[in-house]
């Protein structure tokens, strides 16, 4: 077993939620960036935030990017946990999406800090992000999977010309569940009205209409919730 890392003395008492410094340092990051921007925050302030020395950031952490790079993935995280839950499941292929589209969306509402924006930092698109990069395209294809078996069992006929608009409804779910960060960002009045669990549910809809879904989508949505809740019981 590895020996966990020892802190340093704390210039002040705990300022920020969390059990271990890697945790208050992330927490304190997370409200820096997401208010001043990655470029705007340097590590002497997210260390005053903390109450510790700027040196011991990087007892933890090797670099700023490195920070961001923990921060991003826990956006995808939890959904990918239960995206491989939910590929590896029996129920039909639309009720595996609708249920992996509503959790999706519902954390990245509920998170308490808008982390998903900060992948729309400039310095994100400038900058290696290797463990969220992997667990976002992971996702990605889980969704594009899903959808096209979705369509199939929906009967959504395709046009003439077939390939394009196939590869558009595909795609399009998973952008669909990223527009909640944007929502977030510009609207939080009015999600904070709505509520997190009916926009997410409103953003699952239209991806079910989005790939040819028609009529009530009463039944849909319980059957995605009772699987959303299964995988969660199970997962560590």
């Amino acid at each position: 077993m590895s020996t966990p890392r020892t802190g340093r003395p704390r210039l002040v008492g705990q300022r920020r939620p969390g059990e271990t410094p890697e945790e208050e340092i992330l927490d304190a990051a997370a409200e820096l960036f997401t208010r001043n921007g990655f470029a705007g925050t340097p590590t002497r302030t997210i260390a005053d935030a903390v109450g510790i020395r700027q040196s011991t950031i990087y007892h933890y952490f090797a670099t700023k990017e490195d920070i961001l790079d923990n921060l991003l993935t826990r956006t995808v995280a939890e959904p990918a946990l239960l995206a491989e839950a939910l590929m590896a499941g029996s129920e039909p292929a639309a009720v595996r999406l609708y249920a992996m589209t509503w959790y999706d969306c519902r954390q990245l509402l509920v998170s308490k800090w808008n982390l998903g924006a900060l992948f729309n930092l400039p310095e994100s698109k400038r900058t290696q992000f290797p463990r969220f990069e992997e667990r976002r395209e992971y996702l990605r294809d889980c969704y594009r999977e899903l959808s096209a078996q979705a369509r199939t069992e929906f009967g959504t006929q395709d046009s003439p010309e077939g390939t394009t608009d196939v590869n558009i409804a595909v795609a399009l779910p998973f952008h669909l569940v990223e527009t909640v960060i944007q929502i977030r960002s510009d609207r939080p009045q009015w999600v904070d009205q709505v509520g997190a669990e009916s926009l997410a549910t409103g953003i699952a809809d239209t991806v079910a209409r989005t790939l040819g879904r028609t009529g009530d989508l009463t039944t849909l949505r319980e059957a995605a919730h009772q699987a959303v809740r299964r995988r969660l019981d199970r997962l560590p």
